[in-house]
């Protein structure tokens, strides 16, 4: 297969992704304040994957992304709560083409009686993908970076849905944030560019009025 059809590939599947999350309404458009007080004119929330056929999607889509990714692990984690179904949906996915993977999570609280302690699922071990919808300010991608090392693993690297391609707290963006300050690859579904993509294909007038919004908010707090 040549490297221009696996190019055009990815391109495809990430489109295809932008509109299954518009559909399901995951990936909303309007008036919304981010983390960092800014006014964003579109919003992704992965907790709206709520049924079943989505979240296996959603799976399938976080499957593909990681294996083109290169990125090499031994296991899934998934900090608590949304990265919880995430990684399930995930090891579900490999399993289905035949690679079983092990995936654990985390309590926000230890239990004190049972099998006690915050790690639940498998132990962790070996090289650790972290799971989580996107990257904000970095802080969920540290202290999961920081728990995996207590428990004698190596965080590998992190896999989110979308990259929203925008400034953290300084120039670098929130995932150049997090592979700067952790040593570690990170790898997403789809990207802010390809949510502008997905907008210039559509020939309404509603969708350039959004098209412009975005790019706006790109113009301000964008990164290359």
């Amino acid at each position: 297969m040549s490297t221009k059809h696996t190019i055009e590939q990815s391109e495809q599947f990430r489109q295809e992704f932008i509109a299954f999350a518009i559909k399901k309404e995951v990936l909303r458009f309007g008036e919304f304040t981010t983390k960092a007080g800014r006014l964003s004119p579109y919003f992704f929330n992965a907790g709206l994957f709520n049924d079943g056929e989505s979240l296996m999607k959603l799976g399938e889509f976080y499957a593909a992304a990681i294996k083109n990714s290169g990125i090499e692990f031994d296991m899934l984690f998934g900090p608590a709560y949304k990265g919880i179904t995430l990684a399930a949906s995930i090891a579900i996915a490999f399993a289905k083409n035949g690679h079983n993977v092990p995936y654990a999570y985390n309590r926000k609280e230890a239990k004190d009686h049972g099998e006690g302690g915050v790690i639940v699922g498998s132990p962790l071990k070996g090289r650790v993908l972290i799971i989580d919808d996107v990257i904000s300010a970095g802080t969920s991608v540290r202290e999961s970076v920081d728990l995996i090392r207590h428990n004698g693993a190596t965080a590998c690297g992190v896999a989110i849905a979308i990259d929203r391609q925008e400034k953290g707290l300084g120039e670098l963006s929130a995932v150049q944030e997090v592979i700067k300050n952790n040593g570690i690859p990170v790898c997403a579904i789809a990207n802010l560019n390809d949510l502008l993509t997905y907008l210039e294909n559509q020939n309404d007038m509603a969708q350039n009025l959004l098209l412009d919004k975005v790019m706006s908010y790109r113009q301000q707090y964008g990164v290359i």
